[in-house]
């Protein structure tokens, strides 16, 4: 049985939520601020956490942060009715995993929130994506170029293991939006531009030759230059 910590100060939709989670079979803990989230995080065993960004006694980006320290791996899905660019990117930077703007339909949370877990799951198996210099380990959830740790975490940690899945395969931006944010998904393809120029910046710290070229017209495709 999974284990679901819900953090959010509305008492509706906090009740309706553990509802929702318990029909389908889900041990849920619920918080109703910053102060209890921390107490409940603490003694630990969360699979995932619902976490809104408004909340009465704390900012829920910096429960994030404290939770994103404390467990790289945990799924965490932002709930917030501020569904404007500038705070889903910010929520992802900080390690979000998903971002679901209120008011959302319950079946679309349960569907992210499967997703999510399913993709825990793969990840925790474990195991080592090497290309060229660039490594990143599963379990961890950790990524180096040439033994220097690269910090991504988040949707920029799910794209680097996206393309080392496919190395010198090209692509689309569609089949990217897909498998980071789902087919229905209603973020748009600037998105995918945002993380991999993001994802460049930090591939090519310290004068590292560019790995993820675009291919006009179609997307991108990781491989290494004169091949």
């Amino acid at each position: 049985m999974a284990t679901v910590l819900v953090v959010d100060d509305d008492p509706n939709i906090r009740a309706m939520l553990l509802r929702a989670l318990r029909y389908e079979g889900y041990d849920v803990t619920a918080a109703d601020g910053a102060e209890a989230a921390r107490a409940a995080f603490a003694r630990g065993g969360f699979d995932a956490i619902l976490l809104d960004v408004r909340l009465p006694d704390g900012d829920g980006f910096r429960l994030l942060e404290a939770f994103r320290r404390s467990d790289p791996a945990v799924p965490i899905l932002m709930l917030t009715a501020r569904d404007d660019v500038e705070s889903r990117v910010r929520g992802l930077d900080l390690g979000a995993d998903d971002y679901v703007p209120k008011p959302f339909h319950l079946s679309e949370l349960l569907a992210r929130l499967r997703a999510q877990l399913r993709r825990r799951a793969v990840l925790a198996k474990g195991g080592v994506l090497r290309y060229a210099d660039v490594e990143v380990d599963l379990g961890a959830r950790k990524a180096s170029r040439g033994g220097r740790p690269i910090p991504v975490t988040g949707k920029a940690f799910e794209l680097l293991v996206y393309f080392l899945e496919h190395p010198e395969q090209v692509l689309a931006k569609e089949a990217i939006l897909a498998r980071l944010w789902g087919p229905e998904a209603d973020t748009g393809p600037n998105a995918v531009e945002v993380y991999v120029a993001q994802l460049r910046q930090k591939l090519e710290e310290g004068g590292r030759p560019r790995l993820i070229h675009t291919v006009r017209g179609v997307g991108y495709v990781l491989r290494e230059d004169g091949r």
